[in-house]
């Protein structure tokens, strides 16, 4: 079996929940109907938040989805998805506004708002949007909050396929602290998964493929029951709609029982383009590799390149862009852009187009971290799909100004398993390193990072005892 066939079966925890630690043992492929299969790889793709906020509208949606068919596609990026408060038409930035008038369907679900999404008049939804994505090719998907509409609630408007109201279902007291527009539903009481039934389908019905559910995983444990069903109710619709939980932190406790109901889950708070924001991300990828698997993915968060937050340039500097890249890579972070597309520069383009450095994110195993010294250099290493190569990424996450330039970071190749000689290949400059033998010494700018890819020489190999 080739090592990409291994990367769908290795890993991928028993239903039961009993077995907690990855390995790269091939295990027997989950059944044709088992949800990983529908991620099978951690995945590519762009959403609204970091760029448009709460405002997004339908000609920007087209305009991004232009670009990735045009510049990305080809490089597998594939999701397009409409985050927060696509149901508001008075949304501002990046903040929201209590007792805002959402748009609203006759069952407690929220619509388009036709002032964003003028396709979505006369009952539409977001049908006519996923159409205009799926025929460049890509994939659509929406973000979702918990819950069920205050509005809803309000009103007491029906719930599609049952004889109860929304206020029947809803509890008052379960709330989100930083958006005002859902309560919680009574996962104890009848109605619930009908209520959560009724939303899935509506999103099979427009032909949503990902989806990403908010106000979920943290606190995690009260919210279980909610993922269960949103679990069941995917599954119900029959369509293959990925699953995304948000936000972070959600709890290493919780890694059994994720990783067997969703496709992904944030494992920080909202991620922006700050070091004091990434140089965590190391610590969470690393806590959560025995968790990593075929189909169920830790997710570090969108990746703040290019232009964000409407007209700002990405703080991060280009060595810090280099190590989100490498770092998300080699951890096989699912890669969602939150930069908005048609103002991609030549040098953020060229790190969503690297397919080598892609190639790690998307067919690799047994990722994880090798070393972390006390001084902060970090190197991550995984197997490569020829069986026989290694990736290795290294790091020096120290201070800038703390540091005179750049330093080498050694690595033992004996720490790999590779023996002799090695071929060395620079995946980021796309170049052919000298051959090198016992101790690998590339040289690391603070801050920044280096991504390789190691080959046994089998000439020098033959001819050692």
């Amino acid at each position: 079996m080739r090592r990409s066939s291994l990367l769908l079966v290795a890993g991928i925890l028993l239903l039961t929940g009993s077995l907690s630690v990855v390995t790269a043992t091939a295990i027997a492929a989950p059944p044709s109907n088992d949800f990983h299969r529908w991620a099978a790889t951690p995945p590519l793709g762009w959403n609204s938040w970091d760029a448009f906020g709460t405002t997004v509208t339908e000609t920007q949606i087209k305009q991004q989805a232009d670009f990735m068919a045009a510049k990305l596609k080809a490089h597998g990026w594939q999701y397009i998805t409409v985050d927060i408060q696509w149901y508001q038409p008075t949304a501002k930035g990046h903040s929201y506004e209590e007792g805002a008038v959402l748009a609203m369907d006759g069952f407690s679900r929220l619509v388009p708002a036709p002032e964003k999404f003028p396709s979505a008049a006369g009952g539409q939804g977001f049908k006519p949007l996923a159409d205009y994505v799926h025929g460049k090719g890509l994939k659509f998907g929406i973000h979702m909050m918990r819950g069920i509409p205050r509005q809803a609630v309000k009103q007491n408007t029906p719930i599609l396929g049952t004889h109860l109201r929304a206020a029947d279902i809803a509890d008052i007291n379960s709330t989100c602290s930083w958006n005002p527009d859902m309560y919680g539903v009574d996962m104890s009481g009848p109605g619930a998964q009908a209520y959560y039934d009724s939303l899935m389908q509506q999103l099979a019905d427009w032909g949503v493929d990902f989806v990403k559910v908010d106000d979920l995983s943290r606190p995690y444990d009260q919210n279980r029951a909610d993922i269960e069903a949103i679990r069941k109710a995917i599954d119900k619709t029959g369509r293959p709609i990925v699953f995304s939980t948000s936000p972070g932190e959600t709890p290493l406790s919780a890694g059994a029982h994720v990783n067997r109901h969703a496709n992904m889950w944030r494992i920080s708070d909202d991620f922006w383009d700050r070091w004091e924001l990434l140089l965590p991300q190391f610590k969470r990828l690393h806590d959560w590799t025995p968790y990593r698997t075929a189909g169920a993915w830790p997710d570090a968060d969108m990746l703040p390149l290019g232009i964000v937050e409407f007209d700002r340039p990405v703080r991060f500097t280009r060595d810090e862009q280099i190590t989100l890249m490498t770092l998300w890579s080699i951890a096989r972070s699912p890669l969602i852009h939150g930069g908005d597309l048609t103002r991609t520069d030549p040098f953020t383009l060229s790190l969503l187009t690297n397919d080598e450095v892609l190639a790690v994110n998307q067919d690799s195993a047994n990722n994880r971290q090798l070393f972390r010294t006390d001084d902060g250099l970090i190197a991550w290493v995984a197997d490569a799909a020829d069986g026989g190569s290694k990736y290795l990424a290294v790091f020096d996450t120290r201070d800038a100004d703390a540091a005179a330039g750049s330093r080498p970071i050694p690595v033992e190749l004996a720490a790999l398993g590779l023996q002799g000689q090695v071929q060395v290949r620079d995946l980021w400059s796309h170049t052919q390193l000298k051959p090198v033998s016992g101790t690998f010494k590339p040289q690391v700018a603070p801050h920044g990072a280096r991504l390789f890819r190691l080959t046994p020489n089998t000439d020098s190999s033959a001819s050692k005892p």
